[in-house]
């Protein structure tokens, strides 16, 4: 697979192991650490040991959004501190969304910056969140409210990670694929189209190297996400809340599947303003609907997902700003959207 080029570092799909390999030894690091959840120590890590070539120590957290907090970073900085990491360490953080979010949010802030990689073994995070320099944790139940942009020295991507996943995973990232194909390609929309129901047989390499290329264009033309960036917020703004609210409660929600909602909720936004056409909002509605099935009515606890877009990080002031679809394959920014508007779409989900 070709190599894609970002900002300042590489991102490469199923390349040689040799590569990284070389690529470590080149760092020259003085220890290595590796961020592991239960699940990527089972299945993950296996598979990277069998590559590295010089001793390492691993940090194991709980996986799961509920734990992408101050607490399990405070954790994760006594570790490195008491395994005398220093300066001239790496870190590889290998996991899904929460481990490279958090995982290089602590390497860049532990002694002013430590260098890391990020290895991600999820749908979800291989074509969205390894890519762009984001890192963060939640704060007071507020979703990415504490982070910076921060770039990797390398993204690794094995899509062979993906048949560790269970289905549900899998589902949970196409979300972002589907996001992609939505914001920037119609083409690509109508190849997601074509994967359903049987998502399992796609050709990930394809659709990974495809929706890294769709992403990594539009980080590379904004990459602090001052303008053309936000519109990878597409189905973030309500999807975030409906993710936050229901973050520990039984009902407990994928990030996929939130964004699922958000992209439901936010097409109608997007027609209802006079962008997205009936036909479309139709054909995208159908879709997800279809995809996803999620039994869940948004009216009853509009209130609390009100009061959480309120403390969007995306606001102005009091504008709550969307970004919204002006047809599939195509969308805009800084949209204020008034809170009436909001409740209208919530009403719209929920009408099935």
């Amino acid at each position: 697979m070709p190599v894609i080029h970002s900002q300042d570092y590489n991102v490469l799909i199923d390349e040689n192991p040799s590569i990284l390999v070389s690529f470590i030894e080149q760092l020259k690091p003085s220890k290595i650490f590796v961020i592991v959840d239960e699940n990527t120590k089972l299945l993950c890590l296996p598979i990277l040991e069998k590559y590295l070539k010089t001793p390492f120590s691993s940090i194991q957290i709980v996986s799961g959004e509920k734990f992408k907090n101050l607490k399990t970073c405070t954790l994760m900085w006594d570790a490195l501190m008491k395994n005398k990491c220093d300066r001239k360490s790496l870190i590889i953080n290998l996991g899904g969304g929460v481990i490279g979010d958090m995982g290089g949010f602590v390497a860049s802030t532990y002694m002013r910056g430590v260098t890391f990689i990020q290895m991600p073994t999820t749908l979800l995070s291989q074509v969205d969140a390894s890519v762009g320099g984001k890192l963060g944790i939640d704060f007071l139940g507020i979703k990415n409210m504490i982070g910076l942009f921060q770039n990797p020295k390398l993204v690794w991507i094995e899509t062979q990670f993906l048949k560790t996943l269970p289905y549900r995973e899998l589902k949970s990232g196409f979300a972002e694929v589907i996001k992609h194909g939505l914001i920037r390609s119609e083409s690509l929309w109508q190849s997601v189209k074509q994967s359903f129901p049987k998502i399992e047989d796609s050709d990930w390499k394809a659709l990974v190297q495809t929706s890294v290329n769709i992403k990594n264009d539009i980080v590379k033309e904004d990459p602090l996400e001052k303008g053309l960036r936000k519109i990878l917020n597409f189905g973030h703004t309500i999807g975030h809340a409906v993710e936050s609210h229901f973050l520990d409660s039984p009902n407990h929600l994928l990030h996929g599947e939130a964004i699922a909602i958000g992209m439901i909720c936010e097409a109608y936004i997007s027609y209802k303003e006079g962008l997205l056409d009936g036909p479309a909002l139709k054909e995208i509605r159908t879709f997800i609907d279809g995809f996803y099935n999620i039994d869940l009515k948004l009216l009853p606890i509009k209130n609390e997902i009100l009061e959480l877009i309120l403390k969007d990080k995306k606001n102005t002031g009091d504008q709550i700003n969307f970004s919204l679809l002006n047809k599939i394959g195509d969308c805009i920014y800084d949209k204020n959207i008034s809170t009436l508007r909001i409740e209208e779409s919530l009403t719209y989900f929920d009408n099935k």
